[in-house]
């Protein structure tokens, strides 16, 4: 596609004339080159309408230049420009000058109207001059015929005159002159170029208004119609052609425009009727020079003017529709969680509805959002929703949507339910087990038939997984009544329950120093996180966390905050310091069964605590490198430790 980038091309110029016009043309038109395409039709009258005609409708030239008889003829016939070469005082008087080296007695033939400066020129040259006119060519030949009989031998004219003057045995004297000729072709120029120019605006505001969803009709000082767009015509049956010219009031009565010319102001926002559809119009005024010369009306749907408000508010909110975390976020090396990633990793190639469990702060939506970032549907949105943080009487707009008036106190515009806003994506239905039995029944239609109904509107096709977590027994729920049975079947294709934390082993000490670096940030760098896990390590290991990672998170984020102030609030008492700091550690303590000196039992819990010492001393206290001597976890060394040691507490690694 070729674009252009200049202001505007060159001008295309048709003359239009004869004989000795055309050649004294034809020698000019080589100082326009550069800037004009100029072609030369050597024709009068019909054959030259025929031609310019044909010119004009495939859009070949701006202007046409001509001369006399046929300017006249052409400028009468054309819808374009037609420049006329004028008849200056200094053409007629040059011309009669020529003449005068022929004969004393000379004619001047002009196009129905006579030289006005000709009679001034008359007592100049001294010479017997008389000026006639004709209409037609024969008028013209007869008018030779006469002038000959009465002795006149010079004819000055136009290239018609002259030519048909040398046919009636007189000379002709050619009026023009390669100023006048060349003035022509300078405003022959400019005219191309503004007409280019208005042109290439028509194009413009054209193009704008086809794709206007709006309808828009422009009308003149009279309310006639001078223009209308493609999107009026949907929405008032009312076709561009058929209209314009036409007064609006006459073709819709109820879209007049007639104030604004009376009060010389704009009408905006006005709702109103058209064909029982609803819209909203705006009227405003056209000034030119101060003056009211014309007036705009548009129309616009007011469904579309609603879809497209709602449209705008779902991309902005989904934006914020992303799930952050990846199954490489995922901290914990033990077998039941490993487990547990390597079934949501299957779970994501597929598209099957997933029903995540587990306790609460097992990181539920850690998961769900793994299965979305490693599905197809990774680029797609990711939205989730807390079934029981909403409440139930807003649940069921947020989640299916809602048109605009659908209920008393419903936002101008409607809004799109999160069910729409999850389209192509994943929704995340956390805690399903608190919602309502009557949305119950509603989700498991938008299950069955992947279509949502906003309240007060259509039906809406949608294209999106779900995934559902809770912390609730749902096969229990179902026997009690209070969840769908048949919801359950529907949400439990794909099913998978995460271990609690005191199900994970050694993923608590992990956890830990994690959690630790993020709460310290920059401090991090200046502490040593992995010696103050292993002095927590006993009691992270044996504490039940019935909060789970959640608790874990609050007990780290206390520890670090006082870690921050002073480096050395653990360093010595540890247990003594605990007990204030976290005394969760210490509610439920699990009290050691006595050991039983004489049986084989404890002879042997003695000596492997004897070589678990014997490992830890040789190690220099540290208990990561003992635990790895003795090829036992380290949860494993603190444990026995912590069990068999009548203190309570170790000073290894202090």
């Amino acid at each position: 596609m070729r674009v252009s980038t200049k202001p505007h091309r060159r001008a295309r110029i048709a003359v239009i004339s004869y004989r000795g016009l055309s050649q004294l043309v034809g020698s000019l038109i080589s100082e326009y080159r550069e800037r004009a395409d100029i072609t030369i039709i050597d024709k009068v009258f019909d054959d030259a309408i025929q031609i310019a005609t044909e010119l004009v409708r495939s859009g070949q030239v701006d202007v046409i230049l001509s001369a006399g008889a046929n300017g006249a003829y052409l400028a009468d016939t054309l819808g374009i420009p037609v420049v006329r070469i004028p008849v200056t005082g200094a053409d007629v008087m040059r011309a009669l000058l020529i003449a005068r080296k022929m004969s004393d007695h000379i004619a001047v033939v002009t196009y129905q109207q006579p030289n006005s400066e000709l009679e001034e020129i008359k007592d100049l040259v001294n010479l017997d001059i008389e000026q006639r006119t004709y209409t037609t060519i024969d008028n013209a030949k007869e008018t030779f015929r006469e002038l000959a009989d009465r002795g006149f031998r010079v004819i000055v004219g136009s290239s018609l005159i002259t030519e048909l003057a040398k046919h009636e045995g007189l000379t002709g004297i050619l009026v023009y002159s390669r100023n006048s000729v060349r003035s022509t072709i300078e405003d022959a120029l400019e005219i191309a170029l503004i007409r280019y120019t208005e042109e290439q605006r028509a194009d413009r505001i054209n193009t704008i208004l086809s794709h206007l969803n709006e309808g828009v009709v422009a009308v003149d000082a009279n309310q006639k119609i001078q223009l209308a767009n493609p999107a009026l015509e949907s929405l008032t049956g009312l076709t561009c052609e058929s209209i314009r010219g036409k007064r609006l009031e006459d073709l819709m009565p109820d879209l007049t425009v007639s104030e604004v010319f009376r009060h010389g102001q704009a009408y905006l926002g006005r709702v109103e009727k058209i064909n029982k559809r609803t819209v909203v119009t705006n009227r405003i005024p056209i000034r030119t020079a101060g003056d009211i010369t014309g007036a705009v009306l548009t129309i616009q749907d007011a469904q579309a003017i609603s879809r497209a408000d709602r449209s705008i508010r779902s991309r902005n909110r989904r934006t914020k529709f992303t799930a952050k975390y990846q199954f490489d976020d995922i901290i914990g090396q033990s077998p039941s969680l490993l487990h547990a990633r390597r079934v949501c990793e299957q779970y994501a190639e597929t598209d099957a509805t997933v029903l995540v469990t587990g306790e609460t702060g097992t990181g539920k939506e850690l998961f769900v959002q793994g299965i979305h970032n490693a599905s197809r549907r990774r680029n797609a949105p990711f939205v989730a929703v807390n079934c029981g943080a909403i409440p139930d009487n807003l649940l069921e707009s947020e989640l299916f949507g809602y048109e605009e008036g659908a209920f008393t106190g419903s936002r101008r515009g409607g809004q799109t339910g999160l069910f729409e806003l999850a389209h192509t994506g994943t929704i995340c239905l956390d805690e399903v087990g608190e919602m309502p039995l009557l949305l119950q029944t509603r989700l498991l239609r938008v299950l069955q038939e992947k279509v949502v109904m906003p309240l007060g509107g259509d039906p809406v096709p949608i294209d999106v997984r779900v995934v559902a977590a809770t912390n609730c027994n749902l096969k229990k729920a179902v026997e009690e009544g209070t969840f769908r049975r048949d919801l359950y079947y529907r949400l439990n294709i794909l099913q998978i329950n995460l271990p609690a934390l005191h199900e994970r082993g050694d993923d608590v000490l992990l956890l830990a120093a994690k959690l630790l670096r993020d709460k310290l940030g920059t401090l991090a760098e200046h502490r040593d996180v992995v010696k103050l896990v292993d002095k927590l390590a006993p009691y992270l290991t044996e504490h039940n966390w019935p909060g789970n990672v959640r608790e874990l998170e609050n007990i780290i984020e206390r520890l670090a905050v006082l870690w921050a102030e002073s480096e050395d609030f653990l360093k010595h008492h540890i247990e003594r310091s605990l007990r204030t700091i976290v005394p969760e550690f210490f509610s439920a303590a699990v009290t050691p069964p006595p050991e039983d000196a004489d049986s084989l039992k404890g002879f042997v819990e003695r000596t492997e605590v004897q070589r678990i010492r014997n490992a830890v001393q040789a190690c220099h206290g540290n208990i990561s490198e003992a635990a790895r001597t003795l090829k036992l976890s380290r949860t494993t060394v603190w444990r026995k430790l912590r069990r068999y040691e009548k203190d309570g507490e170790t000073t290894a690694g202090e």
